[in-house]
């Protein structure tokens, strides 16, 4: 009977603690559409271009191949799926390696680029996958609609390191690009942080950080498709599960594991409670933050995680814009430009960078 009633005590210990990690502020407040010009909805009559419907064969294709592979073995499928993105394209764009602080990292460069206007680009990849190479299609894009040279970096990735090393490596990084620019150590005339999924986690955080410590501020942020909540509290993270068919497949299984379960797997793995601002930008102070456009599908399991976001920063005063797509893949920017959606959500990005530069002078 003792050693009965110790089970369930330790038990119902393990689920209070599992419970307790992931509770903190009720993101709910946020769920409602962005109100006034915060949000910009975009859409085609008649659904998604034929471009996007073939990739999403590719992808449902892929999605296949997942099922039924170990964890070992998804990861393995996912690096090597990542980096064979680039294959068989033709760039005009020149791709420089560069020892970035101590990291691995290349600069994007595309004809007429002015290396006084500079772009630190976070690539996506769940933190496990992904490097500067799987991610040209966006970084060759952002070099040519924005005319300034783009920092890929290589940050560390899981399982191998920490989450802890990665963010650490884009608070180098961005150390780095405020000195050194492609050519010669030089501040930046023009600076931006930008990023997806993963990526654009990394990057909200490392906005906040910058703010914290007295950095000189990016110019503007831009997120794609970006992760903002490590808890999954989310509707759209369950809701979205069937029509996002890009990480749909990937993480399914993950959310069918009871919410205090997960909390636990997630401190055990990262070392931090998943509330903590520094892995979920969103339970953090968002006042005070540089101009930020989020991007998002209508259709993919992070829709809440960019709309409570920039609602969460509207109302703390920060200038911070969403615009969503209907029916598109996660990070279809990737897609181009075979996308033309991509195409699109790519000039929006250089009509908010013309914007963020229209508004006034470069900071000394």
């Amino acid at each position: 009977m003792l050693v009965t009633t110790l089970i369930i005590l330790a038990l119902l210990v393990f689920w209070l603690a599992g419970w307790w990690f992931g509770h903190g502020e009720d993101l709910s407040a946020w769920d409602h559409p962005a109100e006034g010009s915060g949000q910009e909805r975009f859409s085609r009559s008649g659904g998604p271009s034929a471009g996007h419907g073939q990739a999403e064969d590719d992808i449902r294709a892929m999605g296949d191949q997942v099922r039924g592979l170990s964890q070992k073995q998804r990861l393995q499928f996912a690096r090597e799926f990542m980096e064979q993105i680039p294959e068989g394209r033709e760039f005009d764009c020149e791709f420089r390696p560069v020892d970035a602080g101590g990291l691995t990292a290349e600069w994007v460069l595309a004809p007429g680029a002015d290396p006084a206007r500079r772009v630190l680009y976070i690539h996506g990849g769940a933190f496990i996958a992904g490097s500067p190479n799987s991610h040209r299609t966006i970084t060759s894009r952002w070099s040519e609609v924005s005319g300034a040279a783009v920092l890929a970096i290589d940050y560390r990735l899981m399982p191998e390191h920490r989450r802890a090393a990665g963010i650490e490596d884009c608070r180098t990084a961005y150390r780095w690009i405020l000195e050194n620019g492609p050519d010669a150590a030089a501040p930046p005339q023009w600076l931006y942080v930008s990023g997806d999924s993963a990526g654009g986690n990394l990057s909200l955080s490392l906005a906040a950080w910058v703010r914290d410590i007295g950095l000189r501020s990016p110019d503007g942020v831009i997120g794609l498709s970006p992760l903002t909540d490590s808890t999954y509290s989310g509707l759209s993270i369950r809701r979205n599960l069937k029509t996002d068919i890009m990480l749909g497949p990937l993480f399914g299984a993950l959310m069918k594991i009871p919410r205090p379960i997960l909390m636990w797997l997630f401190v055990l793995e990262n070392r931090v409670r998943p509330v903590n601002p520094v892995v979920s930008p969103i339970f953090g102070d968002l006042s005070g933050l540089p101009p930020t456009l989020i991007q998002v599908s209508e259709s993919e399991m992070l829709l809440d995680d960019a709309r409570r976001y920039v609602n969460k920063a509207r109302a703390a005063g920060s200038p911070v814009r969403l615009q969503s797509w209907a029916g598109l893949l996660h990070v279809w920017h990737i897609m181009n430009p075979e996308v033309p959606e991509a195409l699109e959500a790519f000039e929006q990005i250089a009509a908010f960078v013309r914007s963020v530069e229209a508004s006034g002078a470069a900071p000394a």
